[in-house]
Formats: C-alpha cells, sequence, structure tokens
C-alpha cells in the first residue's frame, strides 16, 4: 500500500499498452489537432492598449488609469491609475502604476466615450 499510485504497483506508466495509450506518444499524440479552432477571448483588451479605461472592483473600489497590458487570467497593469474614494467626502487619490489583479475586478469600460447598440433580445419591427 506504500506504493500507491507510484512505479510498477500499478503497472508502468506511459508504456505500450496500458491505459495511457494514443494519449501521449501514440498516433494520436503527435499529429496537431486541426479541426478545433482556436478559442477566443470572451473580451478583447488590445483595443483598449494605451487607453483610459475604468475598472470597478468587488468590494466597491474604482480606479482609472491608461491599460499597459493585461495576461488571460484578466490581470491589468494600468498607468497613471487615480483611485475615486467616495468616503467620507468625494476625492481622488493618485497611485502611479499599478498591477490590478483580475478575480478581483467585475466591471470594464473605456472612460473616452461608449457607444449605443441596439438591444439584440427585442423583436426588430420590420
Amino acid at each position: 500500500m506504500a506504493d500507491r499510485g507510484r512505479g510498477a504497483a500499478r503497472g508502468a506508466r506511459g508504456a505500450a499498452g496500458g491505459f495511457n495509450k494514443g494519449r501521449h506518444g501514440g498516433p494520436q499524440g503527435s499529429q496537431p489537432t486541426m479541426d478545433k479552432p482556436k478559442r477566443e477571448a470572451i473580451l478583447d483588451l488590445s483595443k483598449y492598449v494605451n487607453e483610459r479605461i475604468r475598472v470597478k472592483f468587488t468590494g466597491g473600489r474604482e480606479v482609472t488609469g491608461i491599460l499597459k497590458g493585461y495576461d488571460q487570467l484578466l490581470n491589468l497593469v494600468l498607468d497613471e491609475v487615480e483611485e475615486e474614494i467616495l468616503e467620507p467626502e468625494p476625492h481622488t487619490r493618485s497611485l502611479g502604476l499599478a498591477v490590478l489583479r483580475g478575480p478581483t475586478i467585475t466591471l470594464l469600460s473605456p472612460v473616452d466615450g461608449s457607444e449605443e447598440i441596439a438591444n439584440p433580445f427585442i423583436n426588430q419591427e420590420e
């Protein structure tokens, strides 16, 4: 029982004829998958790089800044960051360059304008 999951107690891992056949080295493992399209991100932030954006966090904090970078986890790097503080009196606090953690972000929006689109859920009158 001491060797559970290791070595020869369960059989040689990756050996021909084992349960891993075709997973890593077989004929299926070496061929690239051409039938699957590349997964696109839900949110394309590339068009907002070097643009001023507003970010709201869980807990109510809100900052604005210039987007300098991001990753697939929605971690953001913003420059010239200013935090809007509402309590006890409304004012802003300058933070400079900041890294914002993706899991805490609830809303992203461009500061410099937005456009209104037609509601796709309302039946169009023809």
